[in-house]
Formats: structure tokens, C-alpha cells, sequence
């Protein structure tokens, strides 16, 4: 008896650990990359300074898409900031777009 009690509590207390192990977010990828105020202000300003022409594309270039194999991937100035720098970015529809360049996976909009 006393251990299908303790089997009961075991399990009890790891339902919870299972249950948090195969939860999936879904939705965008921002909460990974974090962006100091002062590099947002330098990425938006960047753009403006240099006149980044926004690419066109058939579909809206979001947050989790893959951007299609023809649109070229820009580097992240080093000014824009270490966690910026790994990714390529995109100017969309007024929004700069952090890209993952090895999958092409929009993984940041800059807001």
C-alpha cells in the first residue's frame, strides 16, 4: 500500500514536468532575440539614413516565414548590436526583418 501511495505522488508531481516538456510555443520567435532600446533606435535609423529600399514579394514576410530563395539577405551591421549581428535582416513593408541564414526563417521583426 505505502508504495502505490508513493507511486501515486511520484506521478502526481511528474505530470506537470511531462506536460511542461511537450508544450510547444507557437507564434513568433521575438522573446529569443532581445534588443536594447538604443540598438532598435540605430537599426530604424539605419534605414532611413541609407535609404533601404523595401523588398516586394508575393506574401507578407512575417515573423516564423521562410523568405523565398530570391529576396537577398542583408548583414546586421555590427552597431546594430551582439545579438543582432549572427542574422541577416530584410526591409519589408516599413519593418526590418531579423532572418536566420541558414534556414531563411524571419526569427525578429523589429518593432
Amino acid at each position: 500500500m505505502k508504495k502505490l501511495v508513493m507511486l501515486a505522488v511520484a506521478t502526481s508531481l511528474a505530470a506537470p514536468l511531462a506536460h511542461a516538456q511537450t508544450t510547444v510555443t507557437t507564434g513568433t520567435a521575438t522573446s529569443s532575440i532581445q534588443i536594447e532600446p538604443q540598438y532598435r533606435t540605430r537599426i530604424k535609423t539605419y534605414v532611413t539614413e541609407h535609404k533601404i529600399r523595401p523588398v516586394e514579394t508575393r506574401e507578407r514576410i512575417i515573423v516564423g516565414a521562410t523568405v523565398p530563395a530570391d529576396v537577398e539577405l542583408q548583414a546586421a551591421p555590427s552597431d546594430w548590436g551582439p545579438t543582432v549581428t549572427k542574422y541577416r535582416y530584410v526591409y519589408s513593408g516599413d519593418r526590418v526583418m531579423l532572418v536566420d541564414p541558414a534556414s531563411r526563417t524571419v526569427v525578429h521583426e523589429v518593432d
